[in-house]
């Protein structure tokens, strides 16, 4: 089943904050084997398929560090359709010896973690099929465990030749200011599920049965919103609807929550309680 396409609602793209968009090519496009979408004065936009937007990185004028104790992003998530994809890129960035955060088997997943240069959070993962995830009253079952170490088995001596082409946005996690606050826009005005709780600590979301489409904590940012002035970090994120009519209850719904709608052109963007900005897409 292909859990990001309608009539499910995902993430699909992120706009980020960096300190220097060609230390940012350099390692989106040098490092990773992402393709070079668009490009214009500090702003360059990333794919993995060649056509469609993916990463979007832009350096305003005297940006401000990054604020790793606020609401924002924690990590957005890169899907590989296989666990030989997987393999490869964890080989590839082992050889490069480019630093690595962990790794870890989730259950549902294989996850690799890391940071770009501006230390914005990157998971790279591939799932396992949905048929093996295990499911209990509305919950997937989704631990933390070490990664397999014979993980890189996977691999036959192939030449690294950058990202699956089929790599998509799978998943964002972000750390927002209060968890229930959040889980109540997140689910009575997004309309997402609730797919898996952990404490007051962190939640897990979900459309058509994926194991998350977004993560929310507050691990480092409990009781801390986006703060003011463009700070390196996420700008906003791109949230995709099924159609017109789903995001128009949508907007109904969150704007009775508190929520304002602001109008760039034909795009529509808003923020939820933690001062996160998201575009609202069809």
């Amino acid at each position: 089943m292909n859990f990001h396409r309608a009539p499910n609602t995902y993430v699909d793209q992120v706009n980020l904050y960096v300190k220097n968009t060609e230390r940012s090519k350099d390692f989106y496009s040098g490092v990773l084997g992402l393709s070079v979408l668009r490009e214009a004065k500090n702003m360059v936009t990333f794919s993995a398929n060649g056509s469609d937007p993916l990463i979007t990185v832009e350096q305003p004028v005297d940006v401000l560090p990054q604020i790793r104790r606020s609401a924002g992003l924690y990590h957005f998530a890169l899907l590989v359709p296989t666990r030989k994809d997987l393999a490869a890129v964890t080989a590839h960035l082992m050889k490069e010896e480019y630093p690595l955060v962990g790794g870890a088997d989730h259950a549902v997943s294989e996850a690799l973690y890391l940071e770009d240069p501006d230390g914005n959070g990157i998971e790279i993962y591939r799932d396992r099929p949905s048929e093996e995830w295990e499911w209990e009253n509305g919950r997937v079952f989704m631990p933390t465990e070490a990664m397999d170490e014979h993980l890189l088995d996977e691999l036959e001596g192939e030449p690294w030749s950058g990202l699956s082409k089929e790599t998509i946005m799978g998943h964002l996690h972000l750390q927002v200011a209060n968890l229930k606050e959040t889980e109540q826009f997140y689910l009575d005005g997004l309309g997402f599920n609730l797919v898996a709780a952990y404490g007051p600590y962190a939640d897990f979301i979900s459309t058509g049965g994926y194991h998350h489409h977004i993560g929310l904590n507050v691990w480092n940012s409990r009781g801390v919103p986006v703060q003011e002035g463009t700070h390196v970090g996420l700008n906003y994120y791109r949230l995709v609807f099924p159609g017109d009519q789903v995001r128009a209850e949508v907007i109904e719904r969150i704007t009775k929550l508190g929520a304002s709608i602001d109008k760039v052109g034909d795009r529509l963007f808003t923020k939820d309680p933690s001062g996160i900005k998201f575009e609202l897409a069809v």
